[in-house]
């Protein structure tokens, strides 16, 4: 027996645009029921379920993509926490908290991480799939009888839990805060951490400055420390890392982690493996079809949950969630896959600013290359980019090139009403549909889908991907990407990192990408510039070295160390102080060796 999904995605569904395919090629309306028919409530189309013979044909037709039908397992329909109407998103299952442990959310975006927060925190009440008639709290009690999950709900229900979470959009404290820094974590610092979160989160220069004057990442961090500094039983963090570079992400880990020590209950979302993998003790994988359904497997163990969802089968549950297994490179050389071909060179070049000024040392990017920049905010790797695409120019140094450069910037707008493929095509400079630029481009991140929304209407990873691949589809020689993984989950950064790698490679072109994503750096570098320096007042560039060379000299910067796992092959961080930590350390093998 199976239990039939059905999701409309209002947005894409455009009936005034469309000859209602849907409807007309329907096979149970031609046999005289009404399987899908035009809602008088909200123009679009709607799906009984309950007649739906999940034949597909409906998600064919539709010139749109609006439409997904999914068949599940029976026994799952007894397992819906929630649902919130007809034709949209549901989420089977929910993972159960821990006290003194870290729990690691790991899955795409649109799963359902923000439905599990929204209900944990007791700001959602689950309807157990009944959103026509929802259960009252005797009910859900009663569902959740003989689980951990029961006594957690019995707090929610009696008002006694105290949740404090931090949101994914920090850029929305800005709206309802209009103080300092320092006024905003005096109001809710109820454990009296204010100076201990400041300085471990390196919040000190920000503390007299309105919400509105801080940058992404001190936006970030202040966020965390808000969260952190309440006193609460239940902490939510929503992708805490975000805006923020590596030494900065390592400081978000350990306050995040001194609240389980306390015996707190403590969840993450995070899509930066590296951190996930640093910082969580378990790990619950989600799995399911993006926006339409999420389902919430068992608690594992952080190296397994971690490994099990790149190789998208859950033995616990015989479940393959994804077609193909992401696979890591043993190796930590590419060379035989870069030629000698100098693609650019670039002399010694500085730039100065009033209270900033950065110094590069000359290098080069050879054909079929992609170098890596790692550093630390605000040392100017930006500027660098921004000098080397004839953007900015330098104030010392004289850079003489005739190639032709794409740039992708780190801050994307969409302040602009266009249809994503009209974008794509002027960036192609032609069609794009049925060439093999889209095959080869497009498909791999999975576009076509949004073809016809507005650029304006795009989510932030939506957004990035478009942007990456406008910048791919251009006829340059190198192309400059600016964190290319930002508001992308795990699944699209693995996917970016390997198109562009791929098509640097295939195509002979090459490429230079800033990110602060350590994982997605070493999968996709085949050398290394190393920013350091004092963030704000001064930074300094090294030329291009080998991966490993580089890697290892920037891991030592963050006293942290990588060994391989023996699994997946993916790079891991060793516990601090760890046996193999100590032993990498003591031989200056911070990145590990082949």
């Amino acid at each position: 027996m199976t239990h039939r999904v059905a999701v409309l995605d209002k947005e894409l569904c455009q009936p005034k645009k469309c000859g209602l395919e849907c409807i007309k090629y329907c096979p149970v309306n031609k046999s005289g029921a009404d399987c899908i028919v035009l809602s008088e409530e909200t123009g679009k189309a709607q799906i009984d379920e309950n007649i739906c013979n999940g034949c597909g044909i409906c998600v064919k037709v539709c010139p749109f993509d609006a439409i997904t039908i999914v068949n599940l397992a029976e026994e799952l329909s007894s397992e819906k926490i929630h649902q919130f109407g007809i034709n949209s998103f549901r989420l089977y299952k929910i993972p159960t908290p821990k006290k003194g442990e870290v729990m690691g959310l790991l899955g795409r975006n649109g799963m359902g991480k923000s439905t599990i927060i929204s209900i944990l925190s007791g700001n959602l009440k689950p309807n157990l799939g009944n959103y026509g008639s929802p259960p009252d709290w005797s009910d859900i009690l009663k569902y959740f009888h003989g689980t951990e999950l029961k006594s957690h709900f019995e707090k929610i229900s009696n008002g006694q839990l105290r949740a404090s979470i931090k949101p994914q959009q920090v850029y929305n404290l800005t709206r309802v805060f209009n103080g300092t820094a320092k006024e905003l974590l005096e109001k809710y610092d109820e454990r009296n951490i204010t100076q201990e979160l400041v300085r471990t989160l390196g919040l000190q220069n920000s503390l007299e400055n309105k919400l509105n004057e801080l940058s992404g990442g001190e936006l970030q961090r202040l966020a965390v420390a808000v969260v952190a500094s309440k006193e609460s039983d239940f902490y939510f963090f929503d992708e805490p890392s975000s805006y923020n570079d590596v030494f900065q992400r390592i400081g978000v880990a350990r306050v995040i982690q001194s609240l389980a020590k306390l015996g707190k209950s403590v969840m993450v979302v995070e899509h930066d493996l590296t951190v996930l993998d640093y910082l969580s003790d378990f790990i619950e994988v989600l799995y399911g079809e993006p926006a339409a359904y999420g389902i919430v497997a068992g608690v594992l163990s952080t190296k397994v949950g971690i490994n099990v969802f790149l190789d998208g089968y859950l033995p616990n549950e015989n479940v393959r969630f994804r077609d193909t297994a992401f696979r890591f490179d043993a190796s930590t050389s590419s060379d035989e896959f870069v030629t000698t071909e100098t693609v650019i060179d670039y002399p010694a070049l500085q730039k100065k600013y009033p209270n900033f000024s950065v110094s590069i040392n000359a290098g080069r990017v050879r054909k079929n290359e992609v170098v890596g920049i790692v550093g630390a905010n605000a040392l100017g790797k930006t500027t660098m980019m921004k000098m080397i695409a004839g953007v900015e120019n330098p104030d010392a140094g004289k850079l003489e090139t005739k190639v032709k450069i794409a740039y992708k910037p780190q801050y994307l707008t969409n302040d602009y009403d266009v249809e994503v493929i009209s974008l794509l095509e002027k960036a192609n400079g032609g069609a794009i549909t049925g060439t093999t630029e889209e095959e080869q481009v497009i498909d791999p991140l999975k576009i076509k889908k949004l073809y016809n929304k507005s650029v304006k209407n795009l989510s932030g990873g939506e957004l990035q991907k478009v942007a990456v691949v406008a910048c791919l589809l251009q006829k340059v020689d190198l192309y400059a990407l600016d964190e290319p993984s930002a508001f992308l989950d795990v699944e699209d950064r693995i996917a970016i990192a390997k198109l562009i790698q791929r098509f640097v490679r295939s195509y002979g072109k090459s490429a230079i990408v800033i990110d602060h994503d350590i994982q997605l750096m070493d999968l996709i570098s085949d050398s290394i510039i190393i920013f350091e320096g004092m963030p704000g007042k001064e930074g300094h560039a090294t030329a291009p070295v080998s991966k490993a060379q580089g890697m290892n000299r920037f891991l030592k910067s963050l006293d942290i160390t990588y060994r391989r796992d023996e699994t997946s092959l993916r790079p891991r961080v060793n516990k601090t102080d760890s046996r193999l930590d100590r032993t990498q350390k003591e031989s200056g093998h911070f990145y590990y060796r082949n």
